[in-house]
């Protein structure tokens, strides 16, 4: 399928505008044309007649940075059209780091055992990540998290003038290797103690070099404004281009209507300001971010001392964290726990009733009882509501995102859950722009492909035009839905035909092909 043409499709090229019957050549990796319906016979000749033709979908916030390694087939993201994510999101991600037994907190992922972290710094990751030969396109960002516990380590405190500078140093190297820029997770634990000072001098390079700052704003709560005010704050002082990781806060509509509200203010004054949000009615996060980053410190017989120590459960019970942040337990939910797999789906207030106990207890009980793989137990937090995520997608400026990791139903992660991975564009695009009507379906398009490319500074990416790379998806639409559910996350999605990654043929009639086109796009 390098040198074939896509025949009759109905095209909606990326930009917004509205579908058109079209013959799409495609030569050598790119797109050779874009011709009327029925003259164009270049290589293999598929007939497309009744399917839908579009740029291949982007992922504009993405955890994959670990499973692409472990599984480059990246079968989650292809069966939804996905063919370029963005990784190193909300301050986790896989370099540069110093120490893999201190880097871990800040890695989405199963970690493997053994010698397979064998790189440092963000040059020798890329260099491993393209031996992967992914079956998808990435761009990756440097996580904040990684370079405070490269430099600071496992300590909640502000950086020092000597560890700052080494922290500018590993961001400058690791853009120089093709980092597009920087993310932050200020709400994580590892990152608490940031300052603005230490993110105004990260971003300062990353101005410098006109790549991109995404953040995970510091409280997406209560103070939710503010903290988006804050990352405003730096865009302003740094000229640094700012993009707001799943802008939507937790709590309530006001809250949301305010953040957009917010966000139309800086652009109006000149800021470069973006934003994304994920498609889930829940947020989702490991159980352990309850915990101060030094309880985490050591071995898991360590972690299990200190967490039956009376005194550092008093101080974990007075600890802010994102997942207590939502106020009420009744709506955080426990997910994949191992050793409570019976009450795997129900709320920490539901357990603790039926335990007699109280809700921070259980989650103390759980948190020993998988000591071990504290990976493992993931919590849902019930703070969205369909008119929320709504309202921020129906605003010009968002784009939608899977805020999660690739995975595979089969092969060395089968087993492991990721809520959105093999749902998160194809929910968007069936419930936002077939059901609900809430966008057209140019328009739903447009903000998976033209609009991220555009954020992204990819300017052959994103669009159905002659020229532009052969990142395309065939769908037959009526077809196209997820199949994940909330039970039962782990389901490929329905509905794609044709899958085409820089020109190679990734899926061929609905079926997977094995060949893997993929490359990492340095900035």
């Amino acid at each position: 399928m390098n040198n074939v043409t896509l025949a009759n499709a109905t095209v909606i090229d990326g930009t917004g505008a509205a579908e058109f019957l079209a013959d799409v050549v495609v030569a050598n990796g790119r797109i050779a044309d874009v011709a009327a319906p029925g003259t164009a016979h270049a290589g293999e000749v598929i007939d497309c007649t009744g399917l839908l033709l579009t740029p291949g979908f982007i992922d504009i916030h993405s955890h994959s940075d670990l499973t692409l390694l472990l599984d480059p087939r990246a079968s989650s993201a292809i069966h939804q059209g996905v063919t370029l994510e963005v990784i190193g999101n909300c301050g986790h991600g896989c370099a540069p780091m110093r120490d893999i037994a201190v880097a871990r907190t800040a890695i989405y992922g199963p970690i493997p055992a053994g010698k397979f972290f064998s790189w440092s710094n963000f040059a020798g990751y890329a260099e491993k990540l393209e031996q992967a030969r992914p079956a998808i396109n990435v761009m990756a960002l440097v996580p904040n998290g990684q370079l405070r516990l490269s430099h600071v380590g496992m300590e909640q405190r502000v950086a020092t003038e000597g560890e700052l500078q080494g922290m500018c140093a590993d961001l400058e190297a690791s853009m120089d290797a093709g980092a597009c820029g920087l993310s932050s997770g200020l709400e994580y634990v590892q990152e608490r103690a940031t300052t603005a000072a230490e993110i105004d001098a990260l971003c300062g390079i990353v101005a410098r070099r006109g790549g991109l700052y995404a953040t995970h704003t510091r409280d997406r709560d209560r103070n939710a404004v503010q903290a988006i005010d804050e990352a405003i704050g730096t865009a302003r002082r740094t000229g640094v281009r700012l993009q707001v990781s799943h802008i939507t806060p937790r709590g309530g509509m006001r809250d949301t209507e305010a953040a957009l509200e917010h966000i139309d203010q800086a652009r109006a004054a000149g800021l470069d300001v973006g934003f994304d949000m994920h498609t889930r009615l829940f947020g989702f996060t490991h159980l352990k971010n309850l915990l101060p980053l030094w309880v985490l410190e050591g071995s898991p017989g360590d972690i299990h001392r200190r967490l039956v120590d009376p005194q550092v459960l008093e101080q974990v019970r007075a600890h802010p964290n994102l997942i207590t942040g939502v106020g009420d337990w009744a709506k955080i939910v426990l997910v994949d726990s191992v050793a409570f797999d019976r009450c795997n789906g129900k709320s920490f207030q539901d357990i603790a009733t039926e335990r007699g106990d109280t809700p921070f207890d259980v989650a103390m009980d759980v948190l020993r009882a998988d000591v071990e793989h504290l990976l493992r137990p993931m919590v849902l937090l019930r703070t969205y509501t369909e008119e929320m995520l709504r309202t921020t997608y129906q605003h010009t400026g968002c784009m939608p995102g899977s805020d999660a990791t690739t995975l595979a139903p089969d092969g060395v992660l089968a087993g492991e859950k990721f809520h959105g991975a093999y749902t998160w564009a194809a929910w968007y695009l069936r419930r936002m722009a077939r059901e609900t009507q809430a966008l057209t379906l140019p328009d739903a398009v447009h903000r998976l492909t033209g609009l991220p490319a555009q954020r992204l500074e990819l300017r052959d990416r994103g669009r159905i035009a002659k020229g532009y790379c052969a990142d395309i998806v065939v769908l037959n639409w009526l077809r196209y839905t997820e199949r994940g559910t909330e039970r039962n996350p782990s389901q490929l999605a329905d509905g794609v035909v044709h899958l085409l990654v820089n020109g190679v043929p990734t899926m061929r009639h609905g079926s997977v092909t094995g060949e893997r086109g993929g490359q990492l796009l340095r900035f």
